[in-house]
């Protein structure tokens, strides 16, 4: 079973047709900004039932007829720890890490941190911000240890082994979101391969591999993730407060725009559009971070924008 616990946005899964595989919803999800300001965001909010969802797709496989073959091309769906998948750059991750107890539910995350923060401090969060709202945990019914790489490279591409799910570059490296993309991506893979590999021509070896990466990762899909990777490294440069301005101002944002980006199907355009629109809604103390903190990830993005346009 997976060791991590994952959220999904109930829309996402309706979306997929996997929606029973959801073991805990919530009507309604709100952000607390600080002490005095809480947003309330009218879109439903799940947890994926780690074993529900794993016997779906066992029970799709076998209802399918999937059978064992010598393979043509190997998809490494194992996660971020895979030493199949080869990359070409470091892999300068950021860490979203959370412990979390089930009582009610109650969970403490670092959103994304560079290196990642010790359990021990996570930990120590949680147990300090129940003591703050009052709330006395009486039984602890599951503990979870998670750590999520975010950002960094994309694998190497093309290359022998195929990849998706965390080891592909496919976590949203400003939130952390993996299962619904993987799970929206994993069926357009299937297409590239199929067609690759059901053609009369029967395509293998180098221009295999070449079309099924860019299948997975095609150059409107790289240029995004770069504007996602951009995010991460904005919310890496500030402080507490220059955080709780940033969302703020975020989720004032047309809930097209904010639901778009955390969900990673918004157009380079789009993203444009989104930027702007944060930018000169923020306060000037907010505004103030982006120009004085971000120039250095700013260059960094624009740069990997022109080499992929090459």
């Amino acid at each position: 079973m997976w060791p991590n616990n994952y959220g999904v946005w109930v829309d996402e899964f309706e979306s997929l047709g996997l929606v029973d595989c959801l073991d805990k919803t919530w009507p309604m999800t709100c952000v607390h900004i600080d002490d005095d300001k809480t947003k309330y965001l009218d879109r439903p909010y799940g947890r994926v039932g780690r074993k529900e969802l794993k016997t779906k797709l066992l029970e799709n496989c076998a209802s399918s007829g999937v059978r064992f073959h010598k393979a043509s091309l190997v998809v490494d769906a194992s996660g971020f720890a895979s030493t199949f998948t080869e990359y070409d750059k470091p892999r300068n991750h950021g860490y979203q890490i959370a412990h979390g107890i089930l009582a009610e539910v109650d969970e403490e995350t670092s959103l994304v941190s560079r290196p990642s923060l010790s359990y021990m401090e996570v930990k120590n969060r949680m147990v300090a911000r129940l003591r703050h709202l009052g709330i006395r945990v009486k039984n602890v019914i599951e503990n979870e240890k998670c750590v999520i790489p975010m950002g960094g490279p994309l694998p190497k591409i093309p290359q022998s082994v195929m990849a998706i799910g965390g080891t592909s570059g496919v976590v949203h490296p400003s939130t952390g979101y993996t299962v619904a993309r993987t799970m929206a991506l994993a069926p357009i893979l299937a297409d590239a391969i199929v067609e690759c590999l059901g053609s009369t021509r029967m395509i293998r070896g180098r221009p295999l591999h070449h079309r099924v990466w860019n299948g997975l990762w095609p150059l409107e899909r790289r240029c995004t993730r770069e504007f996602y990777s951009f995010g991460m490294e904005t919310l890496l440069k500030l402080d507490l407060n220059g955080t709780r301005r940033f969302f703020d101002a975020f989720f004032d944002l047309d809930p097209y725009y904010w639901q778009g980006f955390l969900s990673s199907r918004l157009s380079l355009r789009e993203l444009l559009f989104l930027s702007l629109s944060l930018f000169s809604n923020a306060s000037n103390p907010s505004r103030f971070d982006i120009v004085t903190k971000c120039p250095v990830p700013l260059v960094k993005m624009m740069g990997n924008l022109a080499l992929e346009a090459i």
